[in-house]
């Protein structure tokens, strides 16, 4: 619902942002994102990244521990469409204003291969502009693209008949610095002849927006055409840098613009009343993204004795060394005669898994949007290559831990909180412990070095990959774990992994399956992943989607029924 400041004047000049705004790029910018997030490694901004404890909200901690890991961005973003690559590099790299300007000239180079495709952000955007032009409002347009891309946009957009509407046009390399920055308004401003004031509004659809404004010293309005919740809304701002008015629509704005006319009937040269067009439709909210509600009540599941984590892509992040590893591998299939070893079309799981076959079968590597997704481990690559083809597995993992030899040792926590909810479990008397089908070398090393302190006090008892003849997702190393505790393997011992093969050596070993969806996997995914069909019968008894949620569900069982 609309609302403004009581003390809100009639403006001289309206000056929007472009993208999210006047404009809808999500197609070409979130492309240009998902080919420029996979280079962060290269362009050493992986160690940049904001701490989670420094990030402004719980969301952007978040999105912030998604790229380190999956250098992708988090599936709510790409599913709501709601956010602009400013917001996002403001969120990951805080004040670290040359971070951001190498992220900045990273995703133009990416957006380059995909700008132009440009549409009007809202119905009726021409004629409202139209409208505000007739009543003498200056209109201009400040933004954190660059020049060559809002050009060849603003010729493009709506038949290019936007390019007479604007005064002036300020893009991000007109001047030294990005938003928030506040020089992308105030060089409008200079343009157009105007001062500083309340009669300047900056019209924006996000926080970076409006903290421009801010410090500016103009009036913020905040344009939600992502149908953002008013709560929602509320909390990114205090009372100092709070919007002059919310507007979830260009009708909102003219409605606006005429009860201001009431109090100043001067204010405009036609008024809206004579000049405004016949209503457009407001934006409408995106899809909701599914999220997983894989969570039986408590009481089903049985109180843990015993909790079994997997360790890579659970407890800690490995994975630049795990894809290097992979990626060095792959190529050797012809000289190790596994290529004719891998299995039939017809006895894949999901389509998915034919086409990443098919594509290593012809290329010899992962396919680029497996590397770019970054969540299918190499034990799941394995399964999904050779089925049930123990020797051609046992060769692969072979393969790979020579070279892994080569680049493991970098081991960070998957989380920041891991480490407390692992001492937090000791303290309530749950014995701990690791199952991974890791190499005993290189597990001892990892856990070691994780925290620079190691975690090796933390753990009861760990199981490697060659520490039984047959890796998950064969329960052997799971029964091997709860033998050296002298504990049965029963529903009372939790294994807590991130991949269809954890959930499958839990649901064979008898134990309770904890899927850990740290990859952020949707309700449609999970379901496809885990059909309950014959031939793939084994699904998890709970999901989780990050350690806060773990941690609740193993208190709210300590509460429950024994």
């Amino acid at each position: 619902m609309a609302r403004f400041s009581d003390s809100i004047s009639a403006p001289s000049v309206l000056i929007f942002d472009w993208h999210g705004t006047l404009v809808d790029t999500h197609d070409a910018m979130f492309s240009a994102m998902e080919d420029m997030l996979p280079q962060l490694e290269e362009l050493g901004l992986v160690e940049r990244l904001l701490p989670e404890d420094k990030c402004r909200t719980a969301d952007d901690a978040r999105l912030v521990r998604y790229i380190r890991i999956f250098r992708r961005l988090h599936p709510r973003i790409l599913a709501e469409r709601r956010v602009s690559r400013t917001d996002i590099f403001n969120a990951i790299f805080g004040d670290d204003k040359d971070a951001r300007l190498i992220a900045h000239k990273a995703y133009n180079e990416a957006y380059r291969r995909y700008f132009g495709q440009v549409k009007p952000f809202q119905p009726g955007a021409y004629e409202y502009l139209s409208a505000l032009k007739a009543m003498g409002i200056r209109l201009a347009v400040s933004t954190n693209r660059n020049r060559e891309f809002l050009d060849l946009e603003l010729r493009t957009v709506d038949g290019g008949r936007w390019q007479h509407l604007f005064d002036a046009t300020v893009c991000a390399d007109d001047v030294t610095e990005y938003k928030p920055d506040p020089e992308v308004i105030l060089k409008a401003l200079k343009q157009v002849g105007l001062p500083a004031d309340e009669r300047a509004w900056y019209v924006g659809d996000s926080y970076i927006d409006m903290l421009t404004a801010n410090k500016a010293g103009v009036s913020g309005v905040f344009y939600n055409g992502a149908c953002w919740e008013s709560s929602r809304i509320d909390s990114w701002f205090s009372h100092r840098d709070a919007p002059a008015a919310i507007l979830d629509s260009f009708e909102d704005l003219i409605d606006l613009l005429a009860l201001l006319e009431r109090n100043e009937p001067e204010a405009f040269e036609r008024s809206p009343a004579e000049v405004r067009p016949q209503p457009f439709p407001k934006p409408r909210p995106p899809e909701p993204r599914i999220e997983p509600d894989w969570h039986p009540a408590v009481v089903k599941l049985i109180r843990p004795a015993v909790i079994l984590f997997d360790w890579h892509a659970t407890l800690v992040d490995t994975l630049d060394a795990m894809y290097h590893a992979v990626d060095d591998m792959l190529p050797e299939f012809h000289k190790l005669q596994l290529m004719d070893r891998m299995v039939a079309p017809e006895d894949s799981k999901t389509p998915e898994d034919v086409k990443l076959v098919a594509y290593v079968r012809e290329f010899a590597r992962l396919h680029p949007k497996v590397k770019a997704d970054r969540k299918i481990s190499r034990t799941d690559i394995f399964e999904v290559l050779f089925g049930e083809d123990q020797d051609a597995k046992q060769i692969a993992h072979q393969a790979f831990n020579y070279h892994y030899r080569k680049h493991y040792g970098t081991v960070k926590p998957f989380e920041p909180k891991v480490r407390a909810v692992l001492e937090g479990l000791r303290r309530l008397d749950i014995q701990v412990g690791v199952i991974t089908n890791r190499d005993r070398e290189f597990f001892e090393h990892e856990l070691a070095a994780v925290e620079n302190t190691g975690w090796t006090h933390l753990f009861d008892v760990d199981v490697c990959g060659d520490d039984t003849p047959l890796r998950k997702p064969h329960p052997d190393q799971l029964l091997l774990a709860v033998q050296k505790l002298d504990y049965p393997p029963d529903p009372s011992v939790w294994y807590v992994g991130d991949s269809t093969t954890d959930v499958i050596a839990a649901k064979r070993a008898g134990m309770t399956s904890v899927f850990f969806n740290g990859a952020q996997w949707d309700l449609p995914w999970l379901n496809r992943i885990f059909p309950g069909t014959h031939k793939h019968p084994d699904k998890p008894d709970v999901v989780v989607n990050d350690f806060s949620e773990f941690w609740a569900l193993v208190l709210a069982c300590e509460v429950g029924p024994p």
